[in-house]
This record gives structure tokens, sequence and C-alpha cells, in this order.
């Protein structure tokens, strides 16, 4: 079904064509002066200058030409040529009883439909996730859940970092402390064995001493460079510890989504492209896309200097990050087919992108497909520094999301809220508004701004929080659970009055809101969409006591708004990743 704004701007864009101005002027938007009236169409100011026409002579013309009088309680002209629009109630009441029998609750599926590449999450093997992970995973997960509901075909990959250097670091390591394994003896005739000789506790307190060795020691860094070197040659015994190093990884980092309600359809780490860069790197050569430079291979990707060229090969003949960063896309692009591919990943990468696109188009791998960094900024403490511990550290993504559902439990204590529940409830409720807490928290934020982290105001059960909108779905939960218990089912939806003509616009303007924030990349339009319409929903609540309602059909129409208004609110919270409990 059309939305609400697009059935409307039909109908504008066709008087504006019969009134002889170009039918894009018909947009029809929300009005920003509510008291006069719903709706507004500013077109005819735009057509009257491009035509050297009086602009209220102009909406006097398309208001004469326009059809489907009907749905309109009143049209009016104000200032220089502003529409004003308000509809009859009953058409509202119908339009909004539409979305609530539609499967997509009146979100017309994009077109044309895309295949979209959603990569987020991307830790490391060998490092715990920390809060540095906690944006591009909420934002990357509300991206490829709004995508999928609004009909495109959505892979997500979380691009693990589980190559490089590093790897070598951890292999001397290890060889160091346990130097009798069988991965260290290159004779060994395999096979080896199944049970990984480190956790990845093990590996989160070796990386860190590794490195800083290698810093400080040019000979450790030399033997680090040979074990990674090997290793990429395929050497079994170091391949065979590799594996081990990633599984445990993944594992821990599994743990870390499952509590974030994230999944992945891929879970490919750079190291899935590696056996493709050297014929990638031959393509470029042969095309003249890549040149050499000081003993290095490079992309230029700006004739003017602006922008420096992407390094391919390093003057030793090691790969970087934009060698499988390139390969990635062109894998997306060429063999996955892919129209889309989101990066969600910190805005101080920017360049970093800029040049791997550019790069990609020389190339010729974006012909079909377009590559967008989805930028987003920092979570800060109170001192405007990025978010760590009280010592000092880097938060883990663990220990960040126990403190929200500690925090959460407190709040709900401190409100008496769910208090008369067992404590395996309350502790499940408190784990669903911790959780609501940390979303809503970051999504709320346009995913450029960086902001402060602060529990105590994020698990609060008032405002713009996650709480907050958790506590307002339940309670219509309650009222429906109500009803049914008492045998009160809902009806038709009968027109609009002052009452309800609030809550009905707020649902009417929910594929407005899903498409501001697939158009943008940018999911605070959903949260700022959900607090509306909670908000709305109080309001006509206080006026309208649905259950104490004596007229049956008025009552039953309010029940039809109350559930309405519960799917709705659901399915906004869940496209921003947050899970509704059934009471509090």
């Amino acid at each position: 079904m059309l939305s609400l704004t697009d059935r409307l701007t039909r109908a504008f864009s066709a008087a504006f064509e019969k009134a002889g101005c170009p039918p894009e002027h018909g947009q029809v938007v929300e009005s920003q002066r509510p008291d006069l009236c719903q709706f507004q169409c500013n077109g005819a100011l735009a057509a009257a200058k491009a035509a050297r026409r009086n602009p209220r002579e102009v909406g006097q013309a398309v208001l004469d030409a326009l059809e489907e009088k009907e749905l309109f309680e009143s049209l009016s002209l104000a200032g220089p040529g502003f529409i004003n629009i308000r509809l009859k109630p009953g058409f509202l009441a119908r339009h909004v009883a539409e979305m609530g029998a539609d499967a997509a609750l009146g979100c017309p599926p994009l077109s044309p439909r895309e295949k979209v590449v959603v990569d987020f999450g991307g830790p490391n093997v060998a490092k715990s996730m920390h809060v540095g992970h906690l944006r591009s995973t909420i934002l990357g997960d509300s991206l490829q859940r709004l995508f999928r509901f609004l009909g495109q075909a959505v892979v997500s990959d979380i691009h693990l970092g589980d190559w490089g250097t590093q790897m070598g670091m951890l292999i001397v390591a290890l060889s160091r402390s346990q130097p009798g394994l069988p991965y260290f003896d290159a004779a060994f005739p395999g096979p080896y064995p199944a049970q990984a000789p480190v956790s990845v506790a093990d590996l989160e307190e070796m990386y860190p001493r590794a490195s800083a060795l290698c810093k400080e020691d040019p000979a450790e860094a030399e033997r680090a460079r040979q074990a990674t070197f090997e290793l990429q040659q395929g050497r079994p015994g170091y391949r065979a510890l590799w594996r081990h190093f990633v599984e445990v990884s993944v594992a821990a980092a599994r743990e870390d989504f499952s509590a974030l309600g994230v999944d992945f359809d891929l879970w490919l780490g750079e190291s899935h492209y590696q056996d493709a860069i050297p014929g990638m790197i031959d393509e470029l050569k042969r095309a003249g896309v890549a040149r050499p430079s000081e003993g290095a291979l490079v992309v230029p990707v700006d004739q003017e200097g602006g922008i420096p060229p992407l390094l391919l090969v390093k003057s030793d003949g090691g790969y970087l990050y934009g060698t499988t960063d390139l390969a990635t896309l062109r894998e997306r692009a060429l063999e996955q087919r892919a129209s889309l591919v989101l990066y969600v990943v910190d805005k101080r990468q920017g360049l970093h992108f800029e040049q791997v696109f550019r790069a990609a188009a020389k190339a010729g791998y974006l012909e079909r497909c377009r590559g967008e960094h989805v930028a987003y900024g920092t979570v800060n403490g109170p001192d405007g520094k990025p978010f760590k511990t009280r010592s000092g550290g880097v938060m883990k993504l663990k220990d960040l999301i126990r403190m929200a559902q500690d925090e959460a439990l407190k709040a709900m204590r401190e409100l008496g809220v769910a208090g008369e529940y067992p404590p395996e409830e309350q502790a499940g409720i408190a784990r669903k508004v911790g959780i609501a807490a940390l979303k809503y928290a970051d999504l709320m934020n346009h995913r450029g701004s960086d902001y402060v982290f602060d529990l105590a105001k994020f698990t609060r059960f008032e405002g713009r929080t996650g709480p907050y909108h958790l506590y307002a779905a339940v309670r219509v939960k309650s009222i429906l659970r109500k009803a049914a218990e008492a045998g009160l089912e809902p009806g038709e939806l009968l027109p609009a009055t002052g009452r309800e003509e609030g809550l009905m616009m707020a649902l009417a303007l929910f594929p407005d809101a899903a498409r501001e924030a697939h158009r943008h990349r940018a999911p605070n339009h959903l949260c700022e969409h959900a607090f509306r319409l909670a908000q709305a929903f109080s309001g006509f609540y206080q006026q309208c006591h649905i259950l104490g309602e004596q007229d049956p059909a008025l009552r039953a129409s309010w029940l039809q708004l109350a559930r309405i208004c519960l799917a709705q609110l659901e399915k906004v919270l869940e496209l921003l990743g947050i899970e509704t409990p059934e009471r509090m």
C-alpha cells in the first residue's frame, strides 16, 4: 500500500500537472503547524517563480484541479501560496486500519530491490570486544534489520580481523611459553590436537605483551614477521595454531553478540580474501591501475594530489589493510553481485574508505555496485574523551552489558517495576531493559555525532530512553490482555475525533520515518518516531479510558487503535534491535 504522504503527493502532483505546472511540485509533507492543518504542500511558490506567476494564483489553480476532494475535510491557501490540508476523519481512520491489516504495517517495499552487504562489528582475533565495538554493532544491526524490513536482500558480514603480523606475534609468544607443542615442530606429521592450547583469556594476556616486546626489540619483531610469513605460506603447524586462535576468539565474540541480540549471515575474516590478492594485483598492474612508487605498488586516486594513493604492496612485499579491503570489495561487487556495500565504521576511517572506493572505481569494480562508508562518532566519558573504565582501561563489551543490566535492575527496584515477579523473571526483564537502554541511547543520536555514556541517565523510565519505550509497549499489552480476559475484542476503527487524531497521525507517519532512516542510514529517525508514538498513546489513553468505556462500538474501536499502536511500536523497537518483555 502507499504511505499516506505518498498518496497525498500523488494526488497533488496530478493537480499541479493539470494546472500546467511540473508534477514534482506536488510534494506533501506533515504540517509544521498542527494547530492549523495536518499536512501542507509548499510547491506553489517554486512553481510560480519558475512560471513567473502569482503563487496564490498557482495555488488556487492546483486546488481547483485537485481530484478526490472527498478525502479532505478542508483545503486552504495561506500566506504567499502554502496549501494547508486537513483530512476527513473517516479517511484517516480507514488508512490507519489498512496499515494495521498490512503485514508491513503500511511500509511499502523499496524499489528496485537490491542486494545489500552490511559490513559491521569487526572484532579482532585475540582481543576482547570492547566499548569501541558498541556503535558499529548496534548501528549495523539496526540497518540490516531496517533494510530487510523494506524488502532488500541483505547479507551481513562481520569481517573478522584474523590475519596479519599480530598472528605471528602470538605464534612466537606461545612458542616461548609452551615450546613443546607439536605446532612448532616442522617435522611433525600430524594430526594436530583438536583442542586449542589457549583460551581467549590467554590470548588477551599474551597479545599486549607480545606487541610491546616487538616494539622494543627489533629481533623479536623480525621473529614475528618471519612467523607471519611462514603462516601465510601455509606452514601446517602454524596454520593449525592460527585456526585455534580464530576459533576461540570467534566463540567469545559470538557470546558478546548474542548478549546484544545480534547475528551475522557471514563470519568471514580478512584471511578469506588473502588467496585472491595476488591475482587482483596482477589484474590491476595489467590494466595500468596499479603503479610502482618508491619500491612499493600504489593506486593513484587523486590527480590533484589532495588524497594520497592507496598503498597496495609495501616495498618489502607485504600487504596492508587497504589491500585486503580492496579485495573484499572486489568479491562483494563481482562475485556476490551486491548492488550496495555499507561499511559501518568509525568516522575517523573516512580517508581510508575514500581511497578504497576510488581505487575500486578505477579498477571497474563499482560499475554495478556502490560502496558507502556509514560513519559514526565516538562513545565518550564525562571528560569528552573516549569512554574508559575507572582505572583508565578500555571497557570490555561484556562488562558494559553486565553494568547496564545491573543499573536497569536497580532502576526497576527503585520504581517498584516487576517487584512481585519471580527473581528469574526480574532478571530476564532487567536484561531486556539494560540492552534497550544501551541501544536506544546510542541510536537516538545521529550516527555522526559523539555522545556521552551515562548509564544512570540511559536506564531511566521517563523521557527519550529505551526503558520508557519498553514500559509504554508493556502498558498497551496489559490493556489488551485485560480486555481479552474480559471477553472484549478490537473492532472497526471509527472516524477520528480530537481524542484519537494525534495517535492516528503518529501511526500514519511510520513509513516516512522508516524511509528517512533508510535514506540517511540513520536510525535516529526511528527513535524519534517511537518516542512520538509512545507519547501520542499516552495522551490518547489519558482522555480515552478504554476498558471503562460503556459504548461497545467506541470501546472496540479504541481497542483496535491500541492493537495497531502496539504492533507498530514493537516493530519500530525491533528495527532498533530492542526486544519487548511481555510484562513489567
